[in-house]
């Protein structure tokens, strides 16, 4: 890879060009950002014959801190566009998804995994936790807009909130799948001790001091930046954004608690301070310029190593593509009218949160840092990878061609 360094850069070029004319020359299709720059990398990846295999096996590590920094941003993003006042009648339907709906998806993940591709016991909840979040980068297209824009609707809100906070509740399933292979692998039983120690440390604890150390972190920068001293100084925006995603990030992780939690909550009370105030829009446009950057770098080495992957004749069972539409058209969908049932939306909104659940770069960062651990056969890793691989790839189709359709079909208002 680094003899094609320059070439590489070249490729990087051509897509971040992509990315800038998008807005003008598909303003009129329903074609997606990430369509087009997974579709460029694919085609690379297939074309390009002297370029050493991207074996994901052999990058874990890559590929954890590459996709690590890209959804650290897109949680800041998402935090600071939301207009929404902390409430349980607007939060209602998020909290149901992230209790009911992803659950729900863990579950039928893991049982097909288990059945339809003979994994481990723990290879098969690690399938069912990673593939569970809505993906905060991939689903900024149908997120709610810049700050004190108006428009707020409520699918485009719940969704915003959903990808914001299920990407760090998904860990402690993560942690019990790493949990269980630790254990097998060592071969020993999984006791009801265990059990216990993962639900008080890895599920109450660290969603706990990952919620504190958000708010504390988001509340003092507030503080400072809005303070008497520095309103008549332009602080950087850049420096103020990267400031608020490392010190959750770092803080949260040292206490050991869940870093992802504690950067979205950090971006959300941050954002409720001084609410009205322009200094948000800065943020905003510095993040969502930064995370569509990292996202565009992200799809294209993915779209390489699908390539890559064809033009090595990787086997693709049809379990594969029946396991990967059965996931994002009925499981998802129905844990969403699950969750949904009984509060006070119209059936077009429910439809459109219900199926709008993205999976994207979320998914590979959970992934790699899981096997990276150490704990998983071969066999089921790299059943896991073709898998999720396939998924993200049919999301980011399906999803590409129906949101925008969806979302139009719901009430233009305010909720």
């Amino acid at each position: 890879m680094i003899e094609k360094y320059n070439l590489f850069l070249l490729i990087c070029g051509i897509a971040f060009l992509l990315g800038a004319l998008f807005p003008v020359i598909f303003k009129r299709t329903s074609i997606s950002l990430p369509m087009l720059q997974v579709s460029f990398g694919l085609m690379m990846g297939y074309w390009w014959t002297s370029l050493s295999f991207l074996d994901p096996l052999d990058n874990g590590l890559l590929i954890e801190k590459l996709t690590e920094i890209v959804v650290l941003v897109s949680l800041v993003g998402a935090g600071i566009k939301i207009d929404t006042e902390l409430s349980w009648r607007l939060w209602r339907p998020t909290v149901r998804l992230l209790l009911i709906t992803m659950p729900i998806g863990i579950f039928a993940m893991a049982v097909l995994g288990y059945y339809a591709f003979g994994l481990s016991l723990g290879a098969a909840i690690l399938l069912g936790a990673v593939l569970a979040p809505t993906d905060p980068v991939l689903a900024s297209s149908i997120q709610v807009g810049p700050p004190n824009t108006g428009g707020e609707d409520t699918p485009r809100f719940t969704l915003t909130s959903e990808a914001g906070l299920n990407d760090g509740l998904a860990f402690p399933f993560v942690y019990l799948a790493i949990k269980i292979a630790e254990v097998f692998s060592e071969g020993k039983a999984f006791t009801y001790e265990m059990l216990w120690s993962w639900f008080t440390h890895d599920v109450l604890w660290k969603i706990g001091a990952g919620v504190v150390v958000g708010v504390l972190v988001g509340k003092i920068l507030a503080k400072v930046v809005f303070s008497k001293h520095t309103r008549e100084t332009t602080i950087s925006q850049g420096y103020v954004v990267i400031a608020l995603t490392l010190l959750a990030y770092g803080l949260a992780e040292y206490v050991h608690s869940y870093g992802f939690i504690a950067v979205f909550v950090a971006a959300f009370a941050f954002r409720r301070s001084e609410c009205e105030h322009t200094y948000h829009q800065k943020l905003h446009d510095f993040a969502e310029q930064s995370e569509g950057l990292l996202m565009s770098l992200v799809l294209v080495i993915f779209g390489m190593f699908l390539g890559q992957g064809l033009q090595a004749d990787v086997e693709l069972t049809w379990r594969v593509y029946i396991v990967s539409f059965t996931f994002l058209l009925l499981i998802r969908p129905i844990g969403g009218f699950i969750a949904l049932s009984g509060l006070n939306l119209p059936h077009t909104e429910k439809y459109a949160i219900s199926a709008l659940g993205i999976r994207g770069i979320g998914t590979l960062y959970y992934l790699s840092y899981a096997l990276n651990q150490g704990f998983f056969a071969d066999e089921d890793a790299l059943k896991l990878w073709i898998v999720c691989s396939i998924v993200i790839l049919t999301s980011i189709f399906i999803h590409g061609l129906s949101a925008s359709r969806l979302l139009k079909m719901t009430p233009n208002k305010q909720h």
